[in-house]
């Protein structure tokens, strides 16, 4: 018996996975084990031979209504037949569940990876429910009471140090105009309990609590700044401030680590700095704004010899993922938290605080923002400290002078950022950077063209972009220009046949790496040699190869 999520294809898998479990049906599985396995796989975020079903278990139409009723909310599943090795199996699909899911014997289960990467089924316990619903946008932690709090664990102090961040950071500055107790309520620091006071939200704690009270009664908030210099540990310090006075704190000790320079621009001085300041602020607000108050754990901000890395606990919440960070709606764990320090001004009021990571980095030529080791358990953001492109960003600020100093659209500024790394693009590889349709890719694209950033090349099928050759020439770089739109329709098919004499065979890959083309112009120009019959195809998608065709060789 196979029991999976969402099937993919009609065949078996081989392995048991997070996703995919084995059961045994030779001496009848019992309908409470089986259960409990798709409970496990719902909450979820043998060696695989096939044994058969039991006599029991060989009418598969009652296997779903048996599930529905020993599940609480009913569990919905598919089930079909699939025949192995001679024998039967079930194979069982059910979906991931937004809510939690029990048997109706009480027991709560979640899938996990063990150390040696074996999957297994262990109890879903409590925190790990609430930190669960908050993923999924159920339950929003930073809105509810505080056990134990009480309004003198409000800090004045804090209090002082809020009304004073607003004005610094351009915040609602209807909140200057309130009482503190109207001021808790439109931030929501407080809440009623079931008698009628008013007690301190998480949200309250968080922002304006006194020290003592957050290390009592929310031990999960911490949060380290470390400095390792040469492997060496220049600064390693933990704290539990609360958040406005913890982003003081870290931007005061990161600034000695974090040393700049000025160029000149036309009659503006621009800063240089290692670290983006408005990227540095941006990304470690985030970091303790939405990260999972449920987990033991700190927030790290650690700043090595490579680069910036910050992270928090609490994977990605449902719906936001790696390739669409940049395009999909703010969906805060903690929305309560989230909303109030947008209103005092200390994250992007938009909700695109992701675009001022960006923005930070690109703008200085710099790698794009890593969160590639991002996982289901904690958000990985990882800055690169390399040298800034003097020149990149001279031409980026030049061109926002045109524009009356508005800053470029992110998406041009991505797609400058691309060009610079990868010479050239067609609007469907830039598609994927900016993580838009090819429409809106292309779009940007003949914008960077009209202002004079970027070169169109070829037609509307086959059509590919470079920077112009005034942003090679200001770069003292022609012969990088004229590499890559020097070459002209005659002269790649004699650079295609020179290699495939030299080296006897040519694959696509070795084609756009040799004429700097993109791939859809690659398998143009594969196919023109081929209808003139000067190259022959071998293999076909990915493992096709091209010899000397007939006319090449008589």
């Amino acid at each position: 018996m196979s029991i999976r999520h969402q099937p993919t294809s009609p065949f078996l898998p081989t392995t048991e996975t997070l996703t995919v479990e084995f059961k045994s049906d030779r001496k009848r599985l019992p309908d409470d084990e089986l259960v409990e396995a798709l409970v496990c796989l719902a909450n979820t975020e043998d060696d695989g031979t096939p044994t058969g079903l039991h006599a029991a278990h060989e009418n598969l139409s009652g296997l779903p209504s048996l599930v529905a009723a020993r599940t609480s909310p009913s569990l919905n599943v598919t089930v079909d037949a699939v025949t192995l090795a001679g024998v039967q199996v079930a194979r069982i699909a059910v979906n991931q569940s937004a809510s939690e899911v029990a048997t109706t014997a009480g027991k709560y289960l979640r899938r996990r990876v063990k150390p040696d990467g074996a999957p297994e089924c262990v109890a879903l316990l409590p925190h790990e429910r609430s930190s669960r619903a908050s993923r999924f946008g159920l339950m929003d932690a930073s809105a509810q009471a505080v056990a134990g709090a009480t309004l003198a664990d409000f800090d004045p102090l804090e209090r002082e140090r809020l009304r004073q961040t607003v004005q610094q950071y351009g915040g609602d500055r209807v909140l200057l105009e309130l009482d503190d107790e109207a001021l808790d309520g439109a931030l929501g620091f407080t809440t009623r309990n079931e008698a009628g006071r008013r007690v301190p939200t998480l949200t309250g704690l968080l922002v304006i609590g006194r020290e003592m009270a957050l290390r009592d009664k929310v031990p999960t908030h911490e949060f380290a700044f470390q400095v390792l210099a040469r492997e060496a540990v220049a600064f390693n310090e933990f704290r539990r401030f609360p958040l406005l006075k913890a982003l003081d704190w870290l931007e005061t000790n990161f600034r000695p680590y974090n040393p700049e320079k000025e160029i000149q621009v036309g009659l503006f001085r621009v800063p240089i700095p290692k670290v983006d300041m408005g990227a540095f602020r941006e990304a470690v607000a985030n970091a303790l704004v939405h990260r999972d108050y449920h987990r033991l754990s700190a927030v790290h901000v650690r700043l090595d010899d490579d680069g910036l890395t910050i992270s928090n606990p609490g994977g990605l919440v449902e719906g936001v993922t790696l390739s669409n960070l940049l395009t999909t709606e703010p969906r805060p764990r903690n929305r309560a938290l989230a909303d109030a320090m947008k209103r005092i001004g200390i994250v992007e009021r938009s909700g695109r605080g992701v675009d001022t990571i960006y923005r930070g980095m690109l703008r200085f030529g710099r790698p794009e923002p890593d969160y590639s080791r991002t996982d289901g358990n904690s958000v990985i953001l990882r800055l690169a400290t390399v040298a800034a492109d003097e020149v990149f960003l001279q031409l980026v600020v030049e061109q926002e002078g045109r524009q009356s100093g508005d800053p470029l659209p992110i998406d041009s500024l991505i797609a400058l950022a691309a060009l610079r790394e990868h010479k050239r693009l067609d609007s469907e590889e830039l598609a994927q950077h900016i993580q838009r349709d090819t429409t809106r890719a292309r779009r940007t694209l003949e914008a960077l063209v009209e202002a004079g950033l970027v070169e169109a090349h070829g037609n509307a099928r086959n059509r590919s972009y470079t920077l112009s050759v005034d942003m090679y020439r200001a770069k003292g770089d022609k012969l990088a220009y004229t590499r890559q739109v020097g070459f002209s329709q005659v002269q790649h098919p004699e650079m295609v046949l020179n290699y495939v004499r030299q080296h006897g065979r040519i694959q696509r890959n070795e084609v756009m790496a040799l004429c700097h083309l993109s791939e859809s112009q690659a398998k143009a120009l594969f196919q023109r040699l081929k209808d003139e019959a000067r190259l022959e195809q071998h293999g076909v998608r990915r493992w096709a190869y091209y010899t000397l065709g007939k006319r090449e060789c008589s």
